[in-house]
């Protein structure tokens, strides 16, 4: 590379590193906010907020990648208009196509970080929210059971509990059960754990007493136990997961899925190789979006006003570029054997960056015939 390159280059990254790390506080605190409401009131800890939200920064970073990169070229590049700089640079006889050249570098080294983020780092966090979200499920006490108020695990299931102790003994528990048409029964214990088994999560109600209201005769049959055993698996998700999505899976299985990868994930290889091709078309769009920032920017000539109609038209390009992406994503969804699709965001890009950039140039063609023209007319 020679020194103009590593010198746009170097704007380029750390132009990029600051609107990265802007895009991903701003989305990721206002996903994190949700989970925070969300976890908070289901009685979860502040660790497990922080382990939540942390588990979503690759699929936060992944999305803002190209967008931080498309703002960091247009930014880099008007810098370089207002600063005369640009003009300087052309002025040595850099064509919009030798000025492109460390864009795209800068594009291809965007485009190798969201490979990574898609192919290794976000499969294995999603994996790892999925485990983490069914062991939550299941974890009756935070998500459910709230001393001091009527929680609604399931319909015809309400469960109040005056207080949990430290221990984890629900004290003076209410439980009602109309889950069974024509009957109701209501539990009462002064004490109650819950214990895990090989069926799933048991509650044991001490000193207590069942009361069955039967509506077909209005009769009323009352029980006393000193210790009582209620099945509340039926209630929640159990933290075992049989199955597996597509999205959970690295790369690597999705090329060639086996029968196990397939009986594990209970679909067939055509969406296998809907998400690989998915990933692998994702990480273009880094380069395109760097591509539409400079060449939207070096149409026209140099003017004391700014660039500003020309950061207009890259702000349209790439809305349109993210448009086409939108709709294919629903197109390939409904029909699998529309994949390919996935490629043409990237080359629909690619052909407007290279007609702008071929439009830039024209100007100065026909500059030079003209001019060699006069020359040899004198």
């Amino acid at each position: 590379m020679t020194r103009l390159d590593r010198y746009i280059l170097s704007q380029l990254m750390a132009l990029f590193g600051f609107f990265a790390l802007v895009l991903v506080s701003v989305y990721w605190v206002n996903r994190a906010v949700r989970l925070f409401d969300q976890l908070i009131s289901d009685g979860q800890s502040a660790r497990v907020v922080l382990e939540f939200t942390a588990l979503t920064l690759p699929y936060v970073i992944r999305l803002v990648l190209p967008i931080a990169a498309f703002a960091a070229t247009v930014y880099a590049v008007n810098r370089l208009a207002q600063e005369s700089e640009l003009v300087a640079m052309q002025a040595t006889g850099a064509s919009p196509w030798r000025l492109a050249r460390p864009v795209a570098v800068f594009g291809l080294i965007v485009a190798a970080l969201m490979a990574m983020l898609v192919h290794v780092l976000e499969p294995a966090a999603r994996a790892r929210l999925a485990d983490r979200q069914a062991q939550i499920a299941e974890n009756v006490t935070a998500r459910f059971l709230s001393e001091g108020s009527f929680q609604h695990p399931a319909d015809g299931v309400s469960i109040y509990i005056r207080e949990i102790a430290p221990t984890g003994e629900l004290l003076d528990l209410f439980l009602s059960d109309a889950r069974q048409p024509g009957t109701q029964t209501i539990y009462t214990a002064e004490k109650a754990l819950i214990v895990r088994s090989a069926t799933g999560p048991k509650l044991i109600m001490l000193e207590g007493m069942a009361q069955t209201l039967r509506a077909s005769d209005n009769r009323l049959a009352v029980t006393r136990f000193a210790d009582f055993t209620y099945d509340i698996g039926g209630l929640i998700t159990p933290t075992t997961r049989e199955r597996r999505s597509w999205a959970e899976l690295p790369s690597w299985r999705l090329v060639a899925p086996d029968a196990a990868t397939l009986a594990l994930t209970a679909s067939t290889p055509q969406a296998g190789r809907v998400e690989l091709h998915d990933r692998l078309a994702q990480p273009l769009l880094a380069p395109v979006a760097a591509l539409l920032g400079v060449a939207a920017l070096m149409l026209g000539s140099f003017s004391r006003f700014g660039v500003w109609r020309q950061i207009g038209i890259a702000v349209v390009a790439i809305i349109a570029v993210q448009f086409l992406s939108n709709a294919t994503e629903d197109m390939i969804a409904r029909r699998a054997t529309l994949w390919p699709l996935s490629y043409l965001p990237a080359l629909v890009g690619a052909a407007l960056a290279g007609a702008m950039l071929w439009h830039a140039a024209a100007p100065r063609r026909m500059r030079r015939s003209r001019s060699r023209a006069a020359e040899g007319a004198a």
